[in-house]
């Protein structure tokens, strides 16, 4: 099967800096999410396009890929993540908006709803960005180009540390 006729690949991963190897210790304080990772970014083919929101995040993506991405690639590694402030020992402290701000997330996520995760990116990007949330214009930018969602699947979702974080791939027809 070639490219075309297989679609395009979208995963989200989180931006997490514990992922890196520059973080590495004697225990893997992420293992379950390492592993959803590792599989979601083999899932992709060929050259891979990284939507990242800086180059923290892009040096991630690559290190993950094990290869630089690239600016134009078929596939697509979105570096996303939601709210920062789940708990009281979570990076940005705990804010009480954040659970419902994930919650819908997670359901635009799970319907791959890039239109809708798009709207939240525009008409809520104060908010997302007071909830320490990143890497959401990415989908904005997915959905500007028509792409289309037709199977999601969620490899994982969770909020160690007070971060909310997701491991998705979207099967796309566009």
């Amino acid at each position: 099967m070639n490219d075309v006729q297989r679609g395009r690949r979208v995963v989200v991963v989180p931006p997490a800096p514990a992922l890196s190897r520059a973080y590495a210790s004697l225990t893997d304080p992420l293992p379950e999410l390492r592993r959803a990772v590792t599989d979601a970014v083999a899932w992709l083919h060929g050259d891979v396009r990284v939507l990242a929101d800086d180059d923290r995040a892009r040096a991630l993506a690559d290190e993950l890929l094990g290869r630089p991405g690239v600016d134009a690639g078929r596939d697509v590694l979105v570096m996303a993540n939601g709210s920062a402030r789940r708990s009281e020992k979570a990076p940005g402290h705990l804010d009480p908006r954040a659970a419902e701000f994930d919650a819908q997330l997670e359901a635009l996520l799970a319907a791959g709803d890039l239109a809708g995760l798009a709207g939240v990116a525009e008409a809520d990007a104060e908010l997302a960005h007071a909830l320490l949330a990143c890497g959401l214009a990415g989908f904005a930018l997915l959905h500007a180009e028509g792409v289309t969602v037709t199977n999601v699947e969620i490899d994982h979702a969770g909020d160690p540390f007070g971060v909310m974080y997701w491991v998705v791939r979207f099967q796309c027809g566009s």
